[in-house]
């Protein structure tokens, strides 16, 4: 199959079905307004299927995913990308929408340093976006198992007040198949023994989320950034497109933004 003839096809489609189904997650496709949706049943999820090839514009998927929020209705832009390059990763989030995890309670685990390769490893197993650079990162255990990593930059000075110090919350992901009950609040409150910084920022990506377990956790919601767009490589890979950026024979993708939030200490 060459790289043309594969964005044409939508094949993908009944894969993601295929697997979903092997998992016991009954679904089935029904389109509105051109829109292909796939239903989770006995759930209040949709997944609309983003074909690389549309005709779509950020604000057409903003107003999808708005009309479903309204009525209770949690609806998720997968990109037909995401699918093909990281298809496990996709399962796994989807499975834990669903509440079809197995449940640790934080208090059974424990916080510890970890290196580069260990978080990079991980993070590139069990998150959507993979690994980027950071300055802290912390794993958190159960006995000898790896559950949870999340990874924060170095502190950073801002003119708010005098040695007020603010820092990221770059990733956070948690081993597939497994939900931590208060494991990121622990992760937070380790990182903030350490470092104590002022706030601690981070975002939530709206193709995705509405950014409710950052809320839960008592961060404040502080802006919303834009809809970007990405060049995709023969390998399917996401480039960040710049302004005026040629696109070429390279085909382009989009996000429908994300959500900012901050943490005060």
């Amino acid at each position: 199959m060459n790289h043309i003839t594969l964005y044409k096809n939508t094949d993908w489609h009944h894969q993601l079905q295929s697997k979903l189904e092997d998992s016991g997650i009954e679904c089935h496709f029904f389109l509105e307004h051109d829109f292909k949706l796939l239903s989770l049943a006995k759930s209040k999820i949709l997944i609309h299927l983003a074909d690389v090839n549309n005709r779509f514009q950020p604000v057409d998927f903003l107003q999808l995913q708005e009309k479903y929020n309204d009525s209770g209705i949690k609806l998720i832009h997968l990109w037909e990308d995401i699918w093909r390059t990281r298809p496990l990763q996709v399962l796994a989030r989807i499975k834990s929408l669903l509440g079809l995890n197995v449940r640790i309670h934080g208090r059974k685990t424990k916080v510890y340093k970890i290196e580069k390769p260990v978080a990079d490893q991980f993070i590139d197993e069990n998150h959507l976006q993979g690994s980027v650079s950071s300055r802290h990162k912390l794993g958190l255990f159960e006995g000898e198992q790896l559950v949870a990593v999340a990874t924060f930059s170095a502190l950073r000075k801002m003119n708010h007040t005098e040695n007020y110090k603010s820092a990221e919350l770059i990733r956070f992901a948690v081993k597939a198949g497994y939900t931590i009950t208060g494991g990121l609040s622990k992760l937070i409150k380790h990182f903030y023994l350490l470092q104590k910084s002022n706030d601690l920022m981070t975002y939530a990506d709206r193709d995705w989320s509405g950014g409710e377990a950052y809320l839960t956790l008592g961060f404040a919601l502080t802006g919303i950034l834009e809809p970007q767009q990405f060049l995709l490589d023969e390998n399917l890979n996401r480039k960040l497109k710049k302004d005026q950026e040629v696109q070429g024979n390279n085909p382009i993708t989009f996000n429908t933004g994300s959500f900012k939030f901050i943490l005060s200490f």
